[in-house]
């Protein structure tokens, strides 16, 4: 008895050994690959990326903010060390264009780079990119489809729905409007006053019913509040909310981020085209929710129970990733202008398609 009662003792063992799972080590930083292998990319961008740039077919300029800058660092010579003047020494080539260049004249744009371009033609503009801020939607005409399908597509976040395709697409960090710089926020801050803030924009009915609850602060886009104002409202918020495709404003993302507020994506439908994806772990540093479902009594169960470690920890990895979201008049390291041309580096070995005449 007492050899049968120690075999089962060694099986009993043997099976809480076998099925234990180690816990998983909390994340320490908000990159999707190691701290160390991100930066050691980096680096390597800086030493072999380079970019040829076509001639743009008119003087032309951008409206949106962050596509302005964008596209001036581009043309700046001096202060751009991607840029080449030499085509068979680039790894990626850009097609600039006007924001309201009619899908005609974009066909006719494709046209010509197949006619008079060998690099096009080697890949079919899949070592190509161009900035539009809507996006380009897919077309019959099959210039257009081709530049669709196979160019990198940088449009403003959010994309229009249909209009960005993921794993290939990048969208630009939304610009901070804010003219009152603070410091960001560490984890030894007094506790938030407010559970969530949000800004109200048209009459969405998810947020008209947060306006009953005072755990909720609402401001309305429309009042006369400072942006210094806004900022301390922020900091003074555990939760930001952001209206994802429903025509809310994700301009502030970043400052949220650097003033320490955790993010919440409300969306129905997947989001896919988020600043920074191939950079980003988004899921460490932003909470997404639904409309549907239990409304706001769901909604406050779930942001209250993140908390303490869990909270700090998601906090953090945040105010670090602001960093990326900060576009300068002067690129700095690691600023969104950079991390725009990370995203494009990672996309600089192409598929090779067949060429035009070869498909059926």
């Amino acid at each position: 008895m007492a050899t049968n009662h120690l075999s089962l003792l060694l099986l009993l063992s043997l099976f809480l050994t076998s099925t234990y799972v180690q816990p998983k080590p909390l994340p320490t930083s908000p990159y999707l690959s190691p701290s160390t292998v991100f930066f050691s990319d980096y680096q390597k961008m800086f030493d072999n990326f380079r970019i040829y740039m076509y001639t743009p077919p008119i003087s032309f300029a951008f409206t949106t903010p962050s596509e302005s800058l964008f596209y001036t660092h581009l043309l700046n010579i001096s202060s751009n060390p991607f840029f080449t003047q030499n085509p068979n020494e680039a790894n990626l080539f850009f097609i600039p264009f006007p924001p309201d260049l009619s899908p005609r004249k974009i066909s006719r744009l494709v046209r010509d780079l197949r006619v008079n371009s060998p690099f096009w033609n080697r890949s079919l503009g899949a070592d190509h990119f161009y900035l539009s801020r809507g996006g380009i939607g897919f077309a019959s005409d099959r210039n257009i489809l081709e530049l669709k399908k196979n160019a990198v597509q940088i449009s403003c976040f959010p994309a229009t729905p249909g209009n960005f395709i993921p794993h290939k697409d990048i969208t630009l960090p939304p610009l901070t409007t804010s003219n009152h710089p603070r410091e960001p926020l560490n984890n030894k801050t007094s506790s938030p006053t407010f559970l969530g803030f949000t800004k109200k924009l048209g009459q969405s009915s998810f947020i008209k019913e947060l306006e009953g609850d005072p755990e909720f602060l609402i401001v309305d886009v429309d009042d006369d509040a400072s942006e210094f104002d806004l900022g301390e409202i922020i900091a003074s918020s555990k939760f930001c909310l952001f209206l994802y495709g429903t025509g809310g404003d994700v301009s502030w993302l970043g400052e949220a981020l650097r003033l320490g507020c955790v993010p919440v994506l409300i969306s129905d439908r997947p989001i896919q085209d988020l600043p920074l994806m191939d950079v980003l772990k988004w899921s460490e540093i932003a909470v997404f929710v639904g409309t549907s479902g239990g409304g706001i009594g769901e909604l406050k169960g779930l942001l209250g129970g993140i908390g303490g470690e869990r909270y700090d920890r998601m906090r953090g990895l945040g105010v670090t990733a602001a960093q990326h979201f900060v576009w300068n008049d002067s690129p700095q390291p690691f600023d969104a202008f950079h991390m725009v041309m990370y995203q494009l580096w990672l996309r600089r070995h192409v598929i090779r398609y067949a060429r035009r005449e070869e498909w059926v």
